[in-house]
């Protein structure tokens, strides 16, 4: 067997030396656990829709949950515990390789504690402390059927307290019915979004806690046929004290907004995870199997398939790492978070999907198999940036950020890799919601200067350069920002810029060598000119924009020398690794 190159995540090997030892031993735990259940119960469990109550008491036994979602200031002296993006992003990762049941199953948990941990209810968090701590998952309560995930509309209403309930502590009694809750069939605490009855406007807007198991809380079903429980459930008369309340007002409609910013960025990593093992199945299968005698590798498409997929998955890797570390550095002085968490939910999850393609046009008909994990991640992946936030809301956000981004750079201390064992208690104290547009970000430019050299990096960067004219002199007009068609191929083509400035600072500090890169850009390219094509053939652009999206349009660099030392990197990846039966 070849040597790989490293970069793909193999159980076989896994040792992240930049965590402490109790991060590592978790973390190696986990493999362990589903490398010991095997392929075979992990598929079946899959394929017969069976909830993972296996998984959840081995998250109990090891308090794997409670190690790392419990912030240190409710752990009780337990300097293993932390609220860390670094290693939640690694353990998120490993959870999608193995299935995204148990990447779900965290994912909803850490949503469900959002609002929690934001609150000023000691009380509440220390009971869900003490819940993660004896293996209880979480819940968070806020989409309906009717209104979605809309946050200023919500039929769940607190209705005030009789004097009867009064005189037992309850202040009201809440009814309503919420859909597509994760975890809402056994969660110990399912944060619920609500407005009290008896008052209008921002006000009104409630957080609370509540238990399902309480007799006044109504699990209905479960919305999917899957081994997540996506519930529908309904409070009649819910009893809620003063001790449950964790949000009110503007303060609750903050909570729910902060806590996707904190909650949802681990579908970048789950999309990692997932692809890599689809990635491992497929290489092993292309490059022993033998089609009109000859090895289907042999094939130009083939290659070219498995190369992009590869540099695409690499890029995917190299953006989320990079964005843990903003993450972890944001202050409210430091807010540039806000655009790299809508990039991480709908650009990397939109490159796991392509990538996918890529590898399922190769493999075609295996691909269906139902002892293959490929089955499972294809089935699956697309609901990452559709399950939990759609790509048109995401790349709007994006757009939010674009001219200061574009336009109006400010001076900030560099960022290094931040793997350091601390707690992120920024993400308890984000502040207002509002004011994305006047977040600033360093110079984009520097990052595609260092490596202008680089063939593609220079060309692409040429591109950007090209964009960044077309704001100047043929902008969106009133009209066409108003238009979301128009305007989402625009984010398009921003959020390309982005992702190449986070993956080149990835690259330099991680030193990523200039084949990877150069093929990488070649993609980068690539998109950019589909989305210069599609922005010329939208009914509302102008003459000029159709000029400049012609001009606009580059062919990347090609260097057969290169794109064969990739192909032979992609190669060693056969029979790398392969899932205990």
């Amino acid at each position: 067997m070849t040597q790989t190159d490293g970069l793909l995540f193999d159980p076989n090997t896994y040792d992240p030396q930049q965590f402490d030892a109790e991060t590592r031993r978790l973390l190696r735990a986990t493999i362990d656990w589903f490398e010991e259940q095997g392929k075979k119960l992990i598929l079946d469990a899959d394929l017969t829709a069976q909830w993972p109550a296996d998984f959840v008491e081995f998250v109990s036994r090891e308090k794997l949950f409670a190690t790392f979602l419990t912030p240190s200031e409710f752990a009780g002296g337990d300097p293993d515990k932390r609220w860390d993006a670094a290693r939640n992003a690694a353990l998120s990762e490993i959870l999608g390789f193995y299935g995204l049941t148990y990447w779900y199953t965290e994912q909803v948990t850490i949503l469900g504690l959002g609002p929690i941990w934001q609150s000023e209810n000691k009380d509440a968090k220390l009971k869900a402390a003490d819940d993660l701590d004896a293996g209880e998952v979480m819940a968070f309560g806020l989409s309906e059927r009717t209104h979605g995930a809309d946050v200023y509309n919500t039929d769940m209403v607190l209705t005030p307290a009789t004097e009867e309930d009064r005189a037992n502590g309850i202040l009201y009694r809440a009814t309503g019915e919420k859909y597509y809750i994760g975890n809402g069939n056994v969660a110990s605490m399912v944060s619920v979004f609500a407005r009290r009855g008896d008052i209008e406007g921002s006000d009104a807007y409630v957080f609370f806690a509540a238990d399902s198991q309480n007799e006044n809380y109504h699990l209905i079903d479960n919305v999917v046929h899957m081994q997540i429980y996506v519930s529908t459930f309904r409070l009649e008369n819910y009893p809620v004290r003063e001790s449950d309340i964790l949000h009110t007002g503007v303060e609750a409609f903050a909570a729910a907004l902060n806590t996707v910013n904190v909650g949802k960025f681990n579908l970048c990593s789950c999309s990692i995870g997932m692809t890599e093992h689809a990635f491992y199945e497929a290489i092993t299968h292309a490059q022993n199997r033998i089609l009109y005698g000859n090895p289907v590798t042999d094939f130009a498409h083939v290659r070219a398939n498995f190369v992009d997929a590869y540099a695409r998955l690499i890029a995917m890797k190299l953006f989320s790492q990079r964005a843990v570390d903003y993450f972890r550095s944001a202050s409210l002085n430091d807010r540039r978070y806000l655009l790299f968490n809508p990039m991480t939910k709908a650009k990397v999850t939109m490159e796991g999907e392509t990538v996918l393609r890529a590898l399922h046009d190769v493999i075609a008909a295996k691909g269906y198999e139902k002892n293959t994990m490929f089955r499972e991640v294809a089935q699956l992946i697309g609901t990452l940036p559709r399950l939990e936030g759609t790509v048109h809301v995401n790349v709007g956000l994006v757009l939010k950020f674009m001219p200061k981004y574009m336009f109006d750079p400010a001076e900030y201390p560099q960022i290094l890799i931040r793997s350091d064992a601390t707690d992120d208690t920024f993400f308890w104290n984000q502040g207002p919601t509002r004011g994305a547009g006047n977040v600033q970000f360093a110079d984009w430019a520097p990052s595609y200067h260092k490596h202008a050299s680089i063939p593609n990096v220079g060309r692409f960067y040429e591109q950007a350069l090209e964009f960044k004219t077309l704001l100047a002199t043929a902008a969106p007009d009133a009209a066409q920002q108003k238009d979301l068609d128009f305007m989402l191929t625009v984010g398009h083509l921003f959020s390309l810029i982005v992702y190449g400035q986070l993956i080149l600072e990835q690259a330099a500090l991680t030193g990523l060598d200039d084949d990877i890169i150069d093929q990488i850009f070649d993609f980068q390219i690539r998109d950019f000119s589909m989305y210069a094509v599609a922005l010329h053939g939208k009914p509302s652009s102008t003459q000029a924009q159709q000029d400049w999206a012609l001009g606009a349009i580059r062919k990347p660099v090609l260097d057969a020398e290169r794109f064969t030392r990739v192909w032979e990197r992609v190669k060693a990846y056969d029979g790398a690794y392969e899932m205990r039966p």
